[in-house]
This record gives structure tokens, sequence and C-alpha cells, in this order.
């Protein structure tokens, strides 16, 4: 077994057109086991879990629709029982009806929503927490919990933002702040904010729809005396839907529901449940030929580039600092990710300074994806330390309006740092539009090595 997670898209041709879906794998050999994120976040939450689980099973986590890297659904204000549908389609596409599956909060009332229409795609469910909600509640979350979520010029959804993903562990509902609604697994450790930050940035105002979806949900639990694979569910201390275990009701005879002390102790139990189950196993995937991510190992570099564009090209454009593939135009040419940038993952170590590391990720990245000539975006103006200011997240969110600022001073100025008659630069107007800004945005906060990158390429004469 192996701890290593890769990742792929799979396209799925369905009577709305063709969609996109994004994964994660972990494991070989093992049975296939389904995991389905909770919303408004992708399957990159599920990472640790994955590279734990992937020693008895081979972990596949899809980005539900409209979230993380995968397509929304198209049509207008989709129901559960379209995700439920749209998540069928995905197991049909992999070959693994038959799976085991597990999912958490949401992603658990997907699973069931699909046991309960398809009931032959799945072996077995482990659930982590099961909501069935009063009527009152429903109309209060209907009121509040689903504000749209649309870029702002200025930035100011950004500070919702921040606070919003902070509190959900502050209150549930996050919005009800009342003495009573407190929860006690409150924190606030900005690098687990941000992960949050960065899955609703992805989303955008699509979270309405995939979150939506199953806030309204009716709770059709499997009657008892229904013929269905068999569940376990359970909700540890803290979490808000343990109460929820004593709503369930009546549960067919192979289905199971209990309450447990930690998030260890429902992990444990789940994963015991499953392998009990038994299972399917599948080794080959599909896989898309227009974007990908390929492994690439060097002494400074262990990981995943991400590439997109049009394959056999010959061609391929690497992207300025600071920005990403999605935002080079790959009409004719492929991209990649550089490190420490987009969806590849960083350095080993510090970002190196020396363009001979960078150099040979690049050159194993092209090698790997048939380029044979590069094109380099051109570095902006200015000094690389003013250029790329810490964007780490802090404790107060402020570093994401820090790094709006900066993409809507760049439009205007360069260096963008100097707003003067004499560094005033032409500009589109579309460029500036908020949608254009929360691109480059969403790319600027990712360029985690975006200095090294600049102060490599300029010493290196790349210019």
């Amino acid at each position: 077994m192996t701890s290593t997670i890769t990742r792929h898209y799979v396209d799925i041709d369905t009577d709305s057109g063709r969609r996109r879906v994004h994964y994660r794998k972990c494991g070989n050999g093992g049975p296939t086991l389904l995991m389905i994120h909770q919303s408004p976040r992708s399957s990159a939450e599920y990472e640790p879990l994955m590279r734990e689980w992937s020693r008895q099973f081979t972990c596949i986590a899809p980005d539900t629709p409209g979230f993380g890297q995968s397509d929304r659904l198209a049509k207008p204000g989709p129901d559960i029982d379209d995700y439920a549908d749209a998540l069928v389609e995905f197991v049909d596409a992999m070959g693994i009806a038959g799976t085991l599956a597990y999912g958490f909060h949401s992603g658990g009332i997907i699973l069931v929503t699909a046991l309960r229409r398809h009931p032959d795609r799945f072996r077995a469910l482990a659930i982590g927490g099961y909501a069935i909600w009063t009527p009152e509640e429903v109309a209060l979350f209907g009121q509040n919990y689903l504000p749209h979520f649309l870029p702002s010029a200025y930035g100011e959804h950004l500070t919702w933002l921040w606070n919003r993903m902070l509190e959900q562990t502050w209150f549930f509902p996050w919005f009800d702040t009342r003495p009573q609604t407190r929860m006690s697994v409150a924190h606030d450790d900005p690098v687990r904010v941000h992960g949050g930050v960065i899955d609703m940035l992805d989303a955008g105002n699509a979270y309405r729809d995939g979150y939506g979806a199953v806030i309204n949900a009716p709770r059709d639990i499997p009657a008892a005396d229904a013929v269905v694979p068999p569940c376990l569910i359970t909700a540890y201390n803290g979490d808000p839907l343990q109460a929820h275990i004593d709503r369930l009701g009546a549960l067919p005879a192979n289905w199971e529901a209990r309450k447990v002390v930690t998030p260890a102790d429902h992990q444990v139990a789940s994963e015991e449940f499953l392998l009990s189950q038994g299972g399917i196993t599948a080794a080959e995937f599909p896989e898309v030929d227009d974007a990908g991510f390929v492994a690439v190992k060097t002494d400074a570099f262990d990981g995943l580039i991400h590439w997109s564009g049009k394959t056999g090209s010959g061609r391929l454009t690497i992207h300025a600092p600071a920005r990403s593939a999605a935002q080079v135009d790959t009409s004719a040419s492929l991209a990649i990710d550089l490190p420490g940038h987009g969806l590849s993952h960083g350095w080993i170590g510090d970002a190196p300074t020396d363009w001979a590391s960078w150099q040979e990720v690049i050159d194993v990245a092209a090698t790997r994806l048939g380029a044979t000539s590069l094109a380099f975006e051109p570095l902006p103006v200015g000094e690389d330390d003013r250029l790329y200011p810490n964007l780490s997240p802090d404790r107060h969110g402020a570093y994401l309006t820090r790094a709006w600022n900066i993409v809507r001073a760049e439009r205007f100025f360069a260096p963008w740092y100097v707003a003067s008659s004499d560094t005033a630069i032409p500009f589109e107007v579309d460029a500036v539009t908020p949608e254009a800004l929360a691109s480059a945005h969403l790319a600027r906060l990712r360029g985690v090595s975006a200095r090294a990158c600049h102060q490599a390429r300029q010493a290196a004469d790349i210019l």
C-alpha cells in the first residue's frame, strides 16, 4: 500500500452535456472506498484520513459538483436527488459499482440519498453525523445560512468570508450568536480557517447550490423494512449532529447509529465497520487528455505538478510569479503551475532562489508532457521584496484583503506598490471586474513561492 495521494480528472457525459470531476486517489489494491466531503469544502479535507486509510483501502475522494475543481451541475437550482445522481454517474464512470463509501455530515446526506435511489451501486456506508432538522431549523437555515457570495470591487466579501469560516466552530449555526448555540470545539487557528477559505473561493456563489441542496433535503432514511446495503452512523462529543442520533427513528435491520466520544473513535468505528463488509477492487481509472497532474521528484521537489492545455503542441508556457496556469492562454500551448503556485505542490523546505532547481522541475514536467520548447511570461516590474509581501494566513484574515489590494493595484500601476502618473499603465476594463480580480486573487494566495521564483529568474536573467 502507499500513502501517496494522486489527483485526476474524469469527464462524464450526461444528458446536460459533459461534466468534469476532479478527484484524489490514495492506495492500491484494497477495496475501493468512495469518500464524500462535507459542504462547502473539497476532497482536500480528507487528505490526512486518506493517507491513514490507504493501508486498507483504495481511497477515491471526488470534489462534489461546484466545489474544489469539479464543474457545477448544469441544472438551475439542483436538489439533493441531482447531487446523488451525479455521484452515481461518477461511480459508473470510474467503474466502481458496489463500492464501500464514507461521508461526513453533508457528504453523508448525499451518500444516503444515493444509496436510497441506487442501492446496487454501494456495498456499505459509514457516515459521520446525520442531520435530521426540525421544520423550525430548516426555516432558520433557509433565511440566513446561505447568503450570496459574490466578489466585490474592493474585497469587502473577504472580511465576511474570513469571519464566517472562523466562527462556524464557535457557534452552530454560525450566524446564531447566542450563549445556547456556543460549541465546545471552537478554535482560532489561521491555517485551519485558510483551508476552508480557499475552498469557498474555489466554489464562489456555486456553494449555495450544493450546500442548499443538502440543507433543504428531505431526511429520507430508508424504512425499517427496506432491503438496502448496511450503514453505520456515528457522531462524537462536540459534533452538533450528535444529538440528531436520537432523531433518526427506526432504522433498517442492518443499520446502526451510535454516539462515540472522540473524532478518533468515530474514525476507528467507521474503518472497522467498512473492513467487515468486503467490497470490490479496481486499479485502472479513466483520465482526460487536456489537464492533470504529473509526479515530479528532484532533490528539492517531490510532489505533483498541475498541467493543462493542448497536448501535442510541443510548447510549454511558464507563468509569471504569483500567477498560475489558469491565467495562461492554452489554446495552442501547454501550461503548468510552478511549485508553490496554483494547484501544484510546494517545495521541500524553503523555495530555492537558484534557477537550476526550478528548471529541473520544469524539464521533468516538460518531458512527461512531450513539450519541446519553453515560453516565459515576463517578470513584473519592481523589487521582489516589495512585489511579494508576506501573505501567510493571520488571525484576523487581513492577508485576504492585502492580496486583493495588490491584484487590484497591479492592474493600474507598474510596479503596483507605487501609484503615480509615472507608473500608470494601460488596462482593459474587463481586467478589473470583480470576477477577473477574484481569479487573480486566488492565484496570488496560492503563489506562496512567488518571491523565490522571481529572485531565481532574475538571477538567471530570465526576464
